[in-house]
């Protein structure tokens, strides 16, 4: 039976980790199909944040020793697309995934390393994951973990930490009031993040909610329309 296991991983020379560290008020995603394929050996990053933050991303980007070579895919005022490549001695998790018979379904930064989601086969697979993290010296904590017909912790939502934390603390604060008791710029305060990063996920984290209390359940009611 499938599991999902949210899990947190760092180390120094996971892919990005040092412009990550350098430039944290920005959001970084990878895109999922590039991100689980270990042959092509490039990889799609979507990055959110201010135009001063994106420019000090690039800086960042350019002196990153995880990074061979970086192409701007496109972008706009508050977000763009990278291709990227790594050079030998980059710390991946994806390529492993794969190889125990998973799907890396969200890797989003969080500050010091990355929040990953993770789709695997069974239990045996994560247990391997995680002695492959052991071997390498990278971080590994398990934050989340339940079956894909069956959830067992954390709810049905399959919000990452960071997604659920700014959720959270913009309902607490009175960002869903009406009128609107805070605004995007105090939450960004709070959680040491810029308004776009936070913006990016509460839109992401909204539109999960949405997708698990609603689509499978309404499903045949949407088609039939």
């Amino acid at each position: 039976m499938n599991v999902i296991a949210e899990v947190y991983i760092a180390h120094p020379d996971l892919a990005l980790t040092p412009t990550i560290r350098a430039v944290p008020e920005v959001s970084v995603q990878v895109v999922p199909h590039s991100g689980t394929d270990p042959e092509t050996g490039m990889f799609f990053f979507l990055v959110e944040g201010e135009s001063e933050a994106l420019e000090t991303f690039d800086a960042a980007l350019e002196a990153d020793h995880t990074v061979a070579e970086s192409v701007l895919i496109s972008e706009s005022a508050s977000t763009r697309i990278y291709r990227l490549s790594h050079p030998d001695g980059t710390k991946l998790l994806s390529p492993k995934t794969v190889e125990v018979g998973g799907l890396m379904l969200e890797a989003e930064s969080d500050s010091t390393g990355w929040s990953v989601r993770l789709q695997l086969p069974d239990r045996e697979s994560l247990t391997l994951l995680w002695e492959y993290c052991e071997e390498e010296g990278i971080a590994f904590e398990l934050k989340q973990l339940y079956r894909q017909d069956e959830w067992t912790i954390g709810g049905v939502t399959g919000l990452t930490e960071a997604q659920e934390v700014a959720l959270l603390l913009a309902y607490e604060r009175g960002y869903f009031s009406e009128p609107r008791e805070t605004s995007l710029e105090d939450l960004a305060e709070a959680l040491d993040i810029s308004p776009t990063a936070v913006g990016g996920r509460l839109r992401r984290g909204t539109a999960k909610l949405i997708e698990a209390t609603f689509r499978e359940d309404r499903g045949d009611q949407t088609d039939a329309r």
